[in-house]
């Protein structure tokens, strides 16, 4: 699995455990619902979500940033050039 899937994954997997839309976590984290979209549904066409989308996305679900990464999705990334 690739970084972008597993980043993809794991913000599905957040936004489930609390039964909210993604509209509901756009919304709390400031970001525009259709960015968000376009970065987790399966048409997603953003490849690289950056690193203050995360941190932005880990305000909305009021976590710290470490705990976004704490998954077993990202143990076992292919890598890419």
């Amino acid at each position: 699995m690739n970084l972008q899937t597993a980043i993809q994954l794991r913000i599905l997997e957040l936004i489930k455990e609390r039964k909210w839309s993604v509209n509901k976590l756009a919304e709390r984290s400031g970001i525009a619902p259709s960015s968000l979209k376009r970065t987790v549904k399966p048409y997603a066409t953003i490849k690289n979500t950056s690193t203050e989308t995360i941190q932005k996305i880990c305000y909305g679900l009021e976590i710290p940033f470490k705990e976004f990464w704490n998954s077993e999705l990202f143990d076992d990334l292919d890598y890419e050039e």
